[in-house]
């Protein structure tokens, strides 16, 4: 495996305690001490490939990991995908190239619009939960918290990889540890 430049980290057990193992993989919690490459590699030979994403999403820089969910629902969105959900992914395109409050606010709209009820929606979510208060206008601010939108973006990716035949969901999984994997590695994600 490359090395992954983009996860500056240097042990698994600093990105895991910011999320949830799966019971099937709180055993390998116990390799918190590995590198974070060594401990997505243990996630991918023990089959647990949810946690290897949920790990990944973690682990990458906003950036990266909201471009990442971008390529993943790119990838399974299908053509006849509402004018919603294709607003949805722009709008997270748009910050993942050029984070800034503006574009952050349009993620939120369509974010809202499209309700979380799809692989789109959540990519926009981890767009617009990427920093920044979550209160509406004239509120009082509420922060996002620090790791709110890796939570969205692992949402985002699985989201995706069921989106089109769930029979094919371990082979969609895979590609997208393999894409966000070259992302970590300081690659853009365009993996076959």
């Amino acid at each position: 495996m490359a090395e992954l430049v983009k996860i500056s980290a240097t042990q698994a057990g600093d990105i895991i305690k910011l999320f949830e193992l799966s019971e099937e993989a709180q055993d390998l919690e116990l390799k918190a001490a590995l590198s974070p490459a060594d401990f997505i590699q243990q996630l991918i030979q023990a089959q647990l490939s949810f946690d290897a994403i949920k790990f990944l999403a973690h682990a990458l820089p906003k950036r990266e990991a909201i471009w990442w969910a971008c390529l993943a629902v790119k990838r399974t969105l299908p053509q006849d995908a509402t004018a919603a959900d294709q607003a949805a992914l722009s709008a997270a395109e748009r910050w993942a190239l050029q984070p800034s409050e503006e574009t952050r606010q349009q993620a939120r709209a369509w974010s809202e619009k499209t309700r979380q009820k799809s692989a789109a929606s959540w990519a926009a979510t981890a767009a617009f939960w990427s920093g920044g208060s979550l209160s509406r206008p004239g509120e009082p601010d509420m922060m996002a918290p620090p790791h709110l939108y890796a939570h969205a973006v692992a949402g985002a990716v699985s989201m995706a990889a069921y989106a089109g035949d769930p029979e094919q969901a371990a082979d969609y999984y895979q590609l997208f540890l393999r894409q966000g994997l070259d992302l970590a590695a300081g690659g853009r994600g365009e993996v076959a």
